[in-house]
């Protein structure tokens, strides 16, 4: 999925084996771009399983800045949190220890591996469950 604030940004859905980049597309979020073209947003479907380079680096949000929060886990699963309101950022990596990271808070410039895409539902059973399961958080 892409995040609301970049659907007026080109992108395309992600592979298994991209390279993606952490940007800012100048929207007033990040997202993952693309090796081949930074200007392409690449548009990843809850569940999809990543692998960093390195550990991953944020940045602080609020009135009060800190330093940049270090996360010393290399993979993460994408997923969508906070759907109800519309209007706000959804793009979220799951950590091995239940920890959510906002895409927005994300340092840029940062490298990840696309490593498994969400299996395709078959039935629609199936599809009703992999859309609540998108919405847990």
């Amino acid at each position: 999925m892409c995040d609301y604030s970049l659907h007026n940004v080109t992108s395309r859905p992600a592979k298994v084996g991209d390279k993606l980049t952490t940007r800012d597309f100048g929207t007033g979020t990040r997202g993952f771009a693309a090796s081949e073209n930074p200007n392409v947003a690449v548009c990843v479907r809850p569940g999809t399983e990543l692998s960093f380079v390195r550990e991953i680096t944020c940045q602080p949000i609020g009135i009060l800045c800190g330093p940049d929060k270090v996360i010393e886990y290399k993979t993460a699963v994408f997923q969508q949190i906070n759907k109800d309101p519309v209007a706000v950022n959804h793009d979220a990596l799951r950590f091995t220890d239940g920890q959510n990271v906002l895409l927005k808070c994300m340092r840029g410039g940062q490298v990840a591996t696309v490593l498994q895409l969400p299996a395709e539902p078959k039935a629609a059973v199936e599809v009703e469950a992999q859309r609540r399961a998108a919405f847990v958080g």
